[in-house]
This record gives C-alpha cells, sequence and structure tokens, in this order.
C-alpha cells in the first residue's frame, strides 16, 4: 500500500530537533532545517505553537502570499497517520511515531480490559462516563512528553499552554487566544533557556462546524496570522516554530446502521477514527466482509488487512506500543474522498480528518527567529 505520510518530514521529526536541542535522546532523524537555525544562533527561548487544524493547502487558500505565515512558512511537511490531533499532539510532544507511544486515534480498542476508549476523555466510546478500567491500564500508552523530560533532567525549563486542565504540573491554562499569547511572551522573557509549547484547539473546532473555508475559519486563521505577527515583534532570542496537527475536509455522512449486510459481520463497534476505520470482524466472515465493503464504499474507502497496515508501517516505525496490533483489528478503511463513515458513538460532524487527501495531512511547518538586539 502507498504510504503518503512522510516519516523523514513530519510532526515526529520536528520534534526530535527539539529533543535534540534541548540535550534529550531522539529515536528518529531530525529536520535539518530546523538543526541549521537552533546551532547558527542558539536562541535562549524555543516557542512551538500548534494551530489544530491549520493544513497548509488550507491556509494557502485563505491567506495572501505576504501574509505573515505564508511569508514565513519554510516548507509544507506531513503529519503521522492519522491526521488526528490524538496521534499528531502525541508525536509532536514525545518526539514517537504513533506504533511506539500508541495513541493511535480518537477511539482506541484497548485489548487487556477489552473496550473502545475514547482516550482525551477516557471514557468507552458513546458513554459519557470515565472507566475506571482504563485507569488500569492508561500507562500502557506514552504519557511522558518533552517537557516532562527536560523538567525532569532540570538542565533546562519547559512549559505547555493548553486552553484546557491538564495533568502535568508545567501546564499552564489560559482563557482565550489574546491570553495564550500575553502567556507566551510572559513566560518568553524570563531569564533561562526554555521550550514553550502552545496548543490552540481552533481553528479545528470551528471546522467540525462550519467548513475549512467558511468565513468563521477564514476570520479565525487571519486573526492568527496577526496576532502572532505582533506577539513575535516582542520577544527576542526566540525561534517561534508555527504547525498544524492535520487539516480538514468538509464531507458527507455514511451511517453504517444502513447498512446491516456490514454491521452483522462486526465483532464490535468501529474505532480509531471515522476516516481511518478500524473494523475487527466475527470469524468466518473476512472474506465476505471485503466483497460487501468494496462493493458498497470502494469509491470513496480503500479496505486494507492489518498485515498490509504493519508490513507498511502506516503508523510510523519504532518498537511497538504492546496496544498497537490489537488496536487495528483486522481492516482499517482509509478514506481518500469526501466519505465519513458513522457508527455507534461518533459524532456526525460537517467537516473532518485523519482521512487521505492533501487537504488533511500535509501542515504547514512555519519559523521566525528573533535575535536578541
Amino acid at each position: 500500500m502507498e504510504v503518503k505520510n512522510n516519516y523523514k518530514e513530519c510532526l515526529t521529526n520536528l520534534a526530535c530537533s527539539i529533543r535534540k536541542y534541548f540535550n534529550l535522546d531522539y529515536k528518529h532523524n531530525t529536520l535539518p532545517e530546523i538543526d541549521e537555525i537552533l546551532e547558527a544562533n542558539k536562541p535562549q527561548k524555543v516557542v512551538l505553537m500548534l494551530f489544530d487544524g491549520m493544513g497548509s493547502r488550507i491556509i494557502e487558500r485563505i491567506l495572501d502570499a505576504n501574509d505573515f505565515f505564508r511569508k514565513n512558512m519554510i516548507k509544507e511537511i506531513t503529519t503521522v497517520f492519522p491526521a488526528t490531533t490524538t496521534a499528531a499532539t502525541t508525536s509532536i510532544r514525545t518526539g514517537l511515531n504513533p506504533v511506539e507511544h500508541g495513541w493511535l486515534g480518537w477511539n482506541l480498542y484497548i485489548r487487556p480490559i477489552d473496550q473502545i476508549i475514547t482516550l482525551f476523555f477516557e471514557c468507552e466510546k458513546g458513554k459519557g462516563v470515565q472507566s475506571k478500567e482504563y485507569l488500569t491500564v492508561e500507562d500502557k500508552l506514552v504519557q511522558e512528553t518533552i517537557a516532562d523530560e527536560i523538567n525532569e533532567k532540570g538542565e533546562f525549563k519547559a512549559i505547555e499552554l493548553f486552553p484546557f486542565k491538564a495533568s502535568t504540573g508545567h501546564t499552564i491554562v489560559y482563557d482565550n487566544l489574546d491570553d495564550m499569547l500575553t502567556k507566551i511572551e510572559d513566560e518568553a522573557n524570563k531569564e533561562g533557556k526554555m521550550f514553550i509549547y502552545a496548543y490552540d484547539d481552533e481553528p479545528d473546532k470551528s471546522m467540525h462546524l462550519y467548513g475549512p473555508d467558511s468565513a468563521i475559519v477564514q476570520e479565525l486563521i487571519k486573526e492568527r496570522n496577526d496576532k502572532v505577527q505582533k506577539l513575535c515583534s516582542k520577544l527576542k532570542d526566540t525561534l517561534i516554530i508555527i504547525v498544524a496537527d492535520h487539516g480538514h475536509k468538509k464531507v458527507e455522512h455514511i451511517f453504517l446502521k444502513d447498512y446491516p449486510e456490514i454491521t452483522k459481520m462486526l465483532e464490535r463497534n468501529t474505532s480509531i477514527e471515522q476516516r481511518a476505520v478500524s473494523f475487527k470482524i466475527k470469524d468466518g466472515y473476512k472474506e465476505k466482509f471485503v466483497k460487501a465493503f468494496n462493493e458498497l464504499f470502494g469509491d470513496y474507502y480503500k479496505l486494507y488487512s492489518k498485515e498490509e497496515i504493519v508490513n507498511s508501517k502506516l503508523f510510523g516505525d519504532g518498537r511497538e506500543n504492546e496496544l498497537y496490533q490489537d488496536a487495528l483489528g483486522d481492516f482499517i478503511a482509509i478514506a481518500y474522498g469526501d466519505k465519513c463513515i458513522v457508527y455507534d458513538g461518533d459524532e456526525v460532524l460537517y467537516s473532518h480528518h485523519a482521512g487521505y487527501t492533501d487537504d488533511e495531512i500535509y501542515v504547514p511547518l512555519i519559523k521566525v527567529l528573533k535575535k536578541d538586539e
């Protein structure tokens, strides 16, 4: 099968450049463009801002060539597979590929507890109650981040900014975009070498509701372009890196419950993502499932066996997380068009990601170097 994610130039590799600069070990190659800037200038602060959903193909449609983000874009790189926040932000925060850290998608089947868990909410798919069983196995997924490691080593300092409460002790919670940027400025003006990671849940949140090219999303991206430019003008001795975790695609929905010839063959609920769907099939039905699926959805999805997925290293290379292979199920269907499979517990969203279109997998690598004047 074709692997469109470039695991030599993806979010994992950017994270490895940051690990290298802060004297941490790293398991994958780094990005030369970032290494050279860091080595030549040795900035005291490295600020990594991630705007959820702001894929490179989308900002190229919305922003002019001379706008700040586009003017300072080194190149576009790929996200990891699948193109989704769970997998991608974990890779950027750890320097590991999804096959290693185990955060494969929004909903993960975890064999030791025989549950499909919505990872960020720690509950079973479609349920709003925290899974007590999940809490007994959550450490099987990689939890330690670059910021954790920097702070534990004690040579330098690291903080992370989120619009929600996180469990780590070095997290700063912000209220809105202006507050996030103010807090970055405050931290960047402190003494000492520091890594600052800031995550913004927009424009993804609005893209899901209104689409990637909607007027609302256009305004959100332009606002971030302008306000980040103003922030950068206030910083010194700092490298600012701006990326996204994935892009977006307006979708039409396939409601799987309308196809009993498919659902009767399923051993459990679907998992991973709606545009990268894991299927576990009842014994004796695999051949029938492949035939039926391809007849019904072959124009929109490509179906791959577990063996094809593993051998292709679609989730990246590296030491396999112990939950990885069981989480794949028997087949994964990957969307190459504009369809989205919805089943029990899935949200119906106007726009989505995790498929294999260019709008979803390509993200910008933007850098701004502010020297000590």
